[in-house]
């Protein structure tokens, strides 16, 4: 397997691999890269050696955002962060061998982001990783709220305590970061002798969905618990079930 670090690099090993007829399995391309992203790089692919190898997008973020113009742009499959092994070797037995599981079915009637309007409200959006903080950003604004970023947990803390009562409407409080995790964080601004900071609204995000995660985030003093990447409708389902 070969690595490159944006799109650019990622064309012309393909071509170059083409050109030796030795054709890569697959490609695994980030959407999100500085210059070109991944349904940009996966449309020149397409168009330098056409159909015969398998494009998967990895998304930090629910991918039903992208995944139009993905499939457009010549994308087979995605994949979203964090990158597991069993989802990956899933994903390519459906390409190899056509193997597909059904998915389990949710009747529970979700909302859409676009079903949520938010203006004037505002949230902190507490997560370390730029990147991340971008795209989850740019989600959330789309219900009209204003978002504020705090880079790591003791930001989060100095920003809730050092603003006025009703300043933040919600906190999305990333829990792996550096200096001070969300855990500890939510311990900080709930142990703040303000009412203010004890029941304004604070949803854990963690990398999975694990009862254990869920239990230890609520033990904290979170108020809810949501598993990356955001999957659109339950982000529009927790902040009607907060903010409505």
């Amino acid at each position: 397997s070969d690595g490159v670090i944006n799109g650019k690099q990622a064309i012309e090993k393909v071509v170059e691999r083409y050109n030796q007829n030795q054709n890569y399995f697959a490609c695994i391309i980030d959407w999100k890269m500085p210059e070109m992203d991944g349904i940009e790089t996966t449309r020149w692919i397409r168009k330098a050696v056409g159909n015969d190898i398998p494009i998967i997008i990895i998304s930090a973020y629910d991918w039903s955002y992208i995944e139009q113009d993905a499939r457009a742009a010549g994308a087979d499959a995605f994949i979203s962060k964090p990158l597991f092994r069993s989802r990956l070797t899933k994903v390519f037995d459906e390409l190899l061998y056509g193997v597909k599981e059904e998915e389990p079915k949710d009747d529970s009637p979700l909302l859409e982001i676009s079903d949520i309007n938010l203006s004037g409200r505002r949230t902190l959006l507490v997560e370390d990783n730029a990147l991340n903080a971008e795209i989850a950003k740019e989600i959330l604004e789309m219900t009209g709220i204003t978002v504020e970023i705090a880079n790591n947990g003791l930001d989060a803390v100095d920003k809730i305590s050092s603003s006025a009562d009703g300043y933040y409407d919600i906190v999305f409080m990333d829990i792996q970061m550096p200096k001070m995790n969300g855990y500890e964080a939510v311990r900080a601004i709930r142990s703040i002798n303000r009412e203010y900071c004890k029941q304004i609204p604070i949803i854990a995000m963690t990398a999975n969905d694990f009862d254990d995660d869920v239990q230890t985030a609520l033990a904290a003093g979170m108020n809810g618990h949501m598993a990356k990447p955001l999957n659109f409708k339950n982000l529009a389902n927790n902040l009607k079930i907060f903010l409505e």
